[in-house]
């Protein structure tokens, strides 16, 4: 008989070992506490890019949607090296770090490592990833959703059916070369007729591959613009104490000779996955925003916007 449990013990802590990283942490949400505390926002911002800099994250780019929020884009040899090993690796080379004032309080968050590489299925877990970040900023547990989302889910993710995936991403632009995508986005960019503007870049190792986080802003006065203002649609989707500041900014992927962007129905889905389809603070009050924002992102990757996707 004990024989048997031994048995039984060893086949069981071999089936632990054969676990990956993702499947052992169980369910996960999209965003990490780092701090709160009072003061300035200027300074937390500056204390919040020094401490990033000393732990060996290089900040490529920041961003302030709107007065109470100022979001650095981050990377380092880890998520570069963790980009290059994966297909579209592009969307996870970079974390996102938000400083945000809220009722005379500074939230300092960012968006959590292994979650993301999960969301878009990268084949490493970025664990050692959100361990730098933990211990640069603080980490007082993850937050986003009632209920977080296991590996699997995540990497199966899409908000309803008949929704996008992470693999329907939307087609931005096509061009002759890589050479040629990455130098039209950067002119279709500056050129500036959507209101996109480039918060960053960083070029994928090894790969012709390329990232560009961008800031998206429509005139609020008119019904369509409005739609693709990431000021508006953070006002409709971003109620809860702790602000969710770190969905910000959209990216745009050179693959090659193609542009990419991931379709807002499921880039938005991903970081609010519990966010009602109806009532008050739901995705019906940004009914409009897929289409605008994809009509924003087509246009600065220098493609032809058409109607349907």
């Amino acid at each position: 008989m004990f024989r048997h449990f031994k048995l039984i013990a060893a086949v069981f802590v071999a089936l632990l070992a054969l676990q990956t990283p993702a499947m052992a942490q169980g369910k996960m949400k999209p965003f990490v506490l780092a701090s709160k505390a009072t003061g300035a926002l200027e300074a937390a911002v500056a204390d919040t890019n020094a401490k990033l800099t000393a732990a060996g994250f290089e900040v490529v780019g920041t961003y302030s949607p709107y007065s109470t929020a100022t979001i650095l884009i981050v990377t380092n040899d880890a998520l570069k090296t963790a980009a290059a090993q994966s297909a579209f690796g592009a969307y996870g080379i970079a974390q996102r770090v938000s400083v945000t004032e809220l009722n005379g309080e500074i939230q300092v968050a960012y968006t959590n490592p292994t979650y993301m590489a999960s969301a878009y299925r990268m084949a490493s877990d970025l664990a050692d990833v959100k361990s730098s970040l933990g211990a640069a900023l603080g980490d007082q547990g993850e937050y986003g959703p009632a209920n977080g989302l296991t590996d699997q889910e995540l990497r199966n993710y899409h908000y309803a059916f008949l929704m996008e995936y992470f693999d329907d991403p939307s087609k931005l632009a096509t061009y002759d070369s890589y050479a040629d995508a990455v130098a039209g986005v950067e002119a279709a960019i500056a050129n500036n007729a959507s209101g996109v503007t480039k918060v960053a870049r960083i070029d994928v190792p090894g790969k012709e591959e390329t990232y560009f986080a961008v800031g998206l802003a429509g005139d609020l006065n008119n019904n369509n613009e409005k739609f693709r203002d990431d000021a508006f649609i953070m006002s409709e989707i971003d109620f809860k104490d702790m602000r969710s500041t770190a969905h910000l900014p959209y990216e745009i992927i050179v693959s090659g000779g193609k542009v990419y962007a991931l379709y807002a129905r499921f880039r938005i889905a991903i970081n609010f996955p519990d966010l009602s389809m109806m009532g008050d603070n739901s995705f019906m009050n940004i009914m409009a925003s897929p289409e605008q924002i994809r009509k924003a992102l087509t246009l600065a990757a220098g493609g032809e916007f058409k109607d349907n996707k």
